[in-house]
C-alpha cells in the first residue's frame, strides 16, 4: 500500500486533460479547506469591522510577497535548475545546483528581511494610506496584525525556493499538497489560538500554515541533498540572469496586488463589513477559477515551453488554442451555475453564527459581480503563461498595468456615480437583487475588477494573435453548443430551486444545501444530456480522458500566489 502511494506521488502525466484534471483535484482540495476556513471566520465574526481589519492586514505583506518572493518563483527558477542538473549530471555531482540554490536563497533572505524591517517601522504611516477608513482600536489592530504577517512572505518565499527543487525533481505531488497545509494551519489558528489570543491567534495560525507549506517539502529535498544554505560568496552572474528574467513578471504581479490594495483601501471607507464581503466573495469565485483556469494554464505550460524552445510555432499556437477552448467551454457552465445558485452557495459556505442574511445577500451580489469575469480571469492566466513560455515578459506587464488603471478608475468613478446618481444606485441594486440593504455600494468594486479583467484579456487576445499568427480557436460550433448547454443548465437549476424549496427547510444548513445541491445536479445533468444529444466534442473528450489512464507530460504545480 505504501509503495502504491509513493508510486502515485512520483507519477508523470501525459495529456493536457489528465494533467489539468489531476491538478484540479489538488486545487479543489485547497479551495475546499479555504472555504472551511472562511466559514469558521464568518461564524465567529460575521461581516464585521474585526474581520475587515484581518483581511486588510494582508495587503502590505501580500505586496512584499509578490514583489520579492516572485523573484525566486517556480516559473523563474525551474529552467535554471534544469540547466544546472544537466551540468551536474555530466560532472557526476551536484555542486553547480548547490551553488545556484545558495546564491538564490542568500539574495532572497537579504532582500526580504531588509524590506520587512523597513515596513515594520513605517507601518503606522502606511496604515493611513492602505486603510484610511480604520480609526482607533481598528487602526491599532491593523498595524499589529500587519507587522506579524510580515513573517509570512519570508517563510512562503523560502518555500517557493524549495518548491522549485521539488518540481525540477518531478516530485510535484509534494508541492501540490502544500497549499492545503497552508489553509490547515489557519484552521488550527481559528480552533485553538483564537479563543486564547483573539484575532492575533488567527494570524499566528497563518504563520503555522506558512511553516507547514515549507516543511512538507523538506524531507524530499534533504534526501536529494539539495537543501539550500546561505553563502557569503553568491554567484552574481546567475543572480543577474534570474533577476532580469523575473523583474517583468514581478512587476506584472505587483500591479495586480496594487489593484487589490486600492480596492481594499476604498472598502475600508464604506460600511462596516465591506472588506469582508469583498474578500469572501473573491475567495468563493476563486474556486472555479482555480479548478478550470489555473489547472489548464499550469498543465499547458511545460509543453508550451518545450514547443517555444524548439521553435515549433505552429504546435505552440495549437496547444494554446486547445487549452483556451477548454477554459472557455468549461467556464461557461460554471458561471451560469454560480450566478443562479449564488445565494445558496454563499449560505452553505458562510452561513453560520454571526454571518446573517444581509451579509449573505451582499456577498452573493459581490460574487455574481466577480463571476461574470471568470472566463477572462482564466484566459488571462493562460495567455500570460504562453508569453512567459515564449520568453516574452514585457507585453503581459504593459497590459496588466493598463487593466490596473482601468480597474482603479472604474472603482472611483463607480462609487462616485453610486453616491451621486440615485438611478444608477437603484439600477445596480435591482440587477443584483439587494434593494433596501445597507452597504450596497460594495458591489461597485467587484464590478470594476471584472471590467478591468475583461479589458485585460481582450488586449492579451489581440496582441497574442499578432505575435503568434497560427493561433486560432476555431470554436464557433463548440461555443454555440456550450452556450445552449449552459443556458439549459441554468434554466433547469433555476426552476428546480422553486420545486425543491417547499420540501426543505431553507432556514437550516441541510435544507439550503439540499436545495442548492439538487438544483445544481439537476442543471448539470440536463446540460450534459443536451451536449451529448447534440454530439458535443468536448463533453466526449472529457468522458474519454476520465476513463483513460495513459499519458505523460510533466505538470508543474502553481506556486502560492498570495498570502
Amino acid at each position: 500500500m505504501v509503495r502504491k502511494v509513493l508510486a502515485f506521488m512520483h507519477t508523470e502525466i501525459v495529456n493536457i486533460h489528465h494533467a489539468a484534471y489531476l491538478l484540479g483535484v489538488f486545487a479543489f482540495g485547497s479551495q475546499l479547506l479555504g472555504l472551511v476556513r472562511d466559514r469558521m471566520l464568518a461564524h465567529h465574526f460575521g461581516a464585521s469591522s474585526m474581520l475587515d481589519v484581518y483581511y486588510a492586514a494582508f495587503r502590505i505583506p501580500d505586496m512584499v510577497y509578490i514583489v520579492i518572493a516572485s523573484l525566486v518563483s517556480i516559473s523563474v527558477l525551474v529552467p535554471f535548475l534544469s540547466e544546472s542538473f544537466t551540468r551536474d549530471a555530466q560532472s557526476g555531482g551536484n555542486e553547480q545546483t548547490r551553488a545556484l540554490l545558495s546564491s538564490v536563497t542568500t539574495m532572497f533572505f537579504g532582500l526580504i528581511i531588509l524590506v520587512s524591517l523597513a515596513l515594520l517601522l513605517v507601518m503606522p504611516t502606511l496604515a493611513s494610506i492602505v486603510a484610511p477608513g480604520f480609526t482607533g482600536e481598528d487602526r491599532e489592530l491593523f498595524i499589529l496584525l500587519s507587522r506579524i504577517l510580515l513573517l509570512s512572505p519570508v517563510i512562503l518565499g523560502f518555500s517557493n525556493v524549495l518548491g522549485s527543487i521539488t518540481q525540477s525533481k518531478q516530485k510535484f505531488f509534494v508541492y501540490a499538497v502544500a497549499p492545503m497545509l497552508y489553509n490547515f494551519g489557519i484552521i488550527i489558528g481559528i480552533l485553538f489560538f483564537l479563543p486564547i489570543w483573539g484575532m492575533t491567534g488567527v494570524v499566528v495560525g497563518v504563520l503555522c500554515g506558512s511553516l507547514f507549506h515549507a516543511l512538507i517539502q523538506v524531507p524530499t529535498i534533504r534526501r536529494e541533498g539539495l537543501f539550500p544554505r546561505l553563502t557569503l560568496k553568491p554567484n552574481v552572474d546567475i543572480l543577474k540572469r534570474i533577476t532580469a528574467l523575473s523583474i517583468p513578471r514581478s512587476l506584472a504581479l505587483a500591479s495586480t496586488q496594487f489593484v487589490f490594495l486600492v480596492l481594499v483601501a476604498l472598502a475600508t471607507t464604506l460600511s462596516e463589513g465591506s472588506v469582508t464581503v469583498l474578500s469572501f466573495s473573491f475567495n468563493i469565485q476563486s474556486v472555479p477559477l482555480s479548478i478550470i483556469g489555473v489547472s489548464y494554464s499550469v498543465a499547458a505550460f511545460p509543453a508550451l515551453a518545450r514547443f517555444a524552445s524548439k521553435g515549433e510555432g505552429k504546435r505552440f499556437a495549437e496547444h494554446m488554442a486547445l487549452a483556451a477552448r477548454h477554459i472557455i467551454l468549461w467556464s461557461m457552465p460554471a458561471i451560469m451555475l454560480f450566478i443562479v445558485l449564488r445565494a445558496q452557495i454563499v449560505r452553505v459556505v458562510l452561513g453560520s453564527g454571526s454571518f446573517d442574511w444581509t451579509d449573505t445577500r451582499l456577498t452573493a451580489a459581490a460574487l455574481a459581480a466577480y463571476v461574470v469575469s471568470v472566463v477572462a480571469q482564466a484566459l488571462q492566466l493562460l495567455f500570460v503563461r504562453g508569453y512567459y513560455a515564449a520568453g516574452k515578459t514585457t507585453m503581459p506587464l504593459v497590459i496588466n498595468v493598463v487593466s490596473a488603471v482601468v480597474i482603479i478608475a472604474a472603482a472611483f468613478s463607480g462609487l462616485h456615480l453610486f453616491s451621486t446618481y440615485p438611478d444608477f444606485r437603484l439600477f445596480l441594486e435591482a440587477v443584483f437583487r439587494i434593494e433596501g440593504l445597507p452597504g450596497t455600494d460594495i458591489v461597485v468594486l467587484p464590478l470594476a475588477y471584472s471590467l478591468g479583467m475583461i479589458v485585460n484579456v481582450v488586449l492579451l487576445w489581440c496582441f497574442f494573435n499578432r505575435d503568434f499568427h497560427a493561433f486560432s480557436l476555431k470554436m464557433e460550433r463548440a461555443f454555440a453548443e456550450m452556450l445552449v448547454g449552459s443556458f439549459v443548465m441554468g434554466l433547469v437549476a433555476y426552476g428546480m430551486l422553486g420545486v425543491v424549496e417547499p420540501s426543505v427547510d431553507t432556514d437550516t444548513f441541510i435544507g439550503i444545501f439540499l436545495q442548492g445541491a439538487i438544483s445544481g445536479f439537476a442543471g448539470i445533468f440536463a446540460g450534459a444530456a443536451v451536449l451529448f444529444l447534440i454530439g458535443n466534442k468536448e463533453i466526449r473528450e472529457l468522458a474519454t480522458a476520465i476513463g483513460t489512464r495513459t499519458g505523460m507530460v510533466r505538470p508543474v504545480a502553481s506556486e502560492q500566489r498570495e498570502l
